[in-house]
């Protein structure tokens, strides 16, 4: 098969699309035909050598695709050959073929393209895991979701929307401020243009915000300690601004604040089984009758893939980035 391939010894780490040695599968596992997969930030950090794969996880990007089960393992009974599904990856999605534990798979509604659903996993699994599992978040709550028109932003607002939680946005342009008030967000704040601690307690009238969902890190980490109203959560998903600040314990102690760490790729099949469960349980109707969807920036075919990758470096995407793997 082929798959896109890290020419680790030069410069700028360029990407080829390349004949790699097929995947095997095992018994609990499947086989898919990939037709589609999509781009994560951790990919630009996996490419430079930052983020490594999980132990026993391919070492070929791409956490998520969408395709056709291609073989089946001896204990699948769920399953079977031709059959439509995507799944959240550890690693292999940017390739022809993957192997997926069979527990992992979700079907891909009839009247869903391959592109749709390999927009679906990897995000709406962060946005749900940090929102509603590490987060707590009940409905009228107030939530505030940093970076509101990436792929896990525009998740995480349908999802706390449909919840009945008042959501609240940053991003930095815009047609993105634009973007995240369709999906259903309250306030939207340019980040660039506006203090977005003052324009919070003048539009929540001082009363704050309860669950912060943050993947900035150390420059708005004062920010967001003010922000949060007794027993408030802060959910760090990344740390894009660097990882290294001081806290002053006094403010988490005096106002019974949460401080969440979390990450998804290294969580055990066990944990991320449990996810997707409890997704499709609570929001796959929505996603069905399209009252939750998938949000597509631009779809490149995987021979592309490096031009996809400088894409998503000037972060211009509202939405996922697609790559078009077959048909």
């Amino acid at each position: 098969m082929k798959a896109i391939v890290v020419q680790e010894e030069k410069d700028g780490y360029p990407l080829v699309w390349q004949e790699v040695e097929s995947p095997s599968y095992g018994p609990n596992e499947v086989l898919v035909d990939i037709y589609a997969s999509a781009l994560n930030r951790a990919d630009l950090s996996q490419r430079r050598g930052k983020y490594p794969p999980p132990p026993g996880a391919s070492d070929i990007m791409g956490l998520e695709m969408a395709g056709v089960i291609a073989a089946v393992g001896a204990r699948v009974t769920n399953w079977q050959v031709g059959d439509r599904v995507c799944a959240l990856l550890p690693g292999g999605g940017y390739a022809e073929q993957v192997n997926v534990p069979a527990d992992m798979l979700m079907p891909i509604p009839d009247n869903w393209s391959f592109e749709q659903a390999a927009a679906l996993p990897e995000v709406f699994f962060t946005a749900y895991l940090n929102l509603f599992m590490e987060g707590s978040l009940e409905p009228g709550e107030t939530v505030l979701i940093h970076g509101g028109a990436s792929g896990v932003g525009t998740a995480g607002i349908q999802l706390a929307h449909q919840a009945g939680c008042r959501v609240l946005i940053t991003a930095g342009a815009d047609e993105k401020l634009a973007a995240c008030r369709d999906l259903g967000a309250d306030l939207t704040i340019n980040y660039k243009e506006e203090d977005f601690v003052e324009r919070i307690r003048t539009y929540t009238n001082n009363a704050g915000v309860d669950l912060i969902l943050d993947m900035v890190g150390a420059d708005y980490f004062e920010r967001n300690l003010n922000l949060l109203n007794p027993y408030g959560r802060l959910v760090f998903i990344s740390t894009l601004s660097g990882a290294k600040t001081e806290l002053d314990i006094r403010k988490l102690m005096g106002k019974r604040l949460r401080l969440i760490g979390s990450v998804l790729r290294a969580r055990p099949l066990t944990e991320k089984v449990a996810i997707k469960e409890r997704l499709m349980a609570q929001f796959w109707p929505s996603l069905l009758d399209g009252s939750i969807k998938t949000i597509i920036d631009s779809v490149y075919p995987i021979e592309k893939t490096e031009e996809a990758h400088h894409y998503m470096a000037e972060n211009k995407n509202i939405g996922k980035i697609i790559l078009k793997v077959r048909g």
